[in-house]
């Protein structure tokens, strides 16, 4: 009997420990001051985020976040998408149209809508790349996305 308790708590504590490290892997200067639930729920976001990222949007705008040359713009350190969050939102909804300027470059090609994405998704990938390549905006709720795309033009 004392052999099973002691291998429970050796793998209560091996899955503690694990937990910790994994969450922590993910904390930047915007999720510092986060309760370790907080963090928890913010890790979840990013590892579903970049899932969501590589299917969705890394053939466009690579896997680093880098763009494509003059075809795609970089969302990594983006000008564009770091000063308004809501409109980058409402940018994976429903896609994008027309001209934008990216870090001083001017790019016109359409970006399509990930419609069928939940807002769930959207806040996923949106922590994803919101914190990814020297981004670090923290975790994008849920309720942010829900009020953002009430708000969409």
């Amino acid at each position: 009997m004392k052999s099973k308790s002691a291998f429970f708590s050796i793998v209560i504590l091996s899955t503690v420990l694990f937990s910790c490290g994994r969450y922590e892997e993910f904390k930047n200067s915007a999720t510092e001051n986060y309760s370790n639930e907080k963090l928890q729920k913010y890790a979840k976001y990013m590892i579903q985020g970049k899932q969501l990222y590589t299917t969705h949007c890394s053939n466009c705008h690579q896997e680093n976040g880098a763009g494509l040359g003059k075809l795609f713009p970089p969302l990594a350190k983006s000008d564009y998408m770091l000063e308004n969050i809501p409109r980058s939102i409402c940018a994976i909804k429903n896609g994008l149209k027309g001209e934008i300027k990216v870090n001083g470059k001017t790019y016109n090609q359409a970006m399509p809508a990930l419609d069928r994405l939940s807002n769930l998704e959207i806040a996923e990938i949106s922590t994803y790349i919101y914190n990814s390549w020297g981004n670090e905006k923290g975790m994008i709720e849920l309720e942010t996305v829900e009020e953002s795309l009430s708000n969409c033009p």
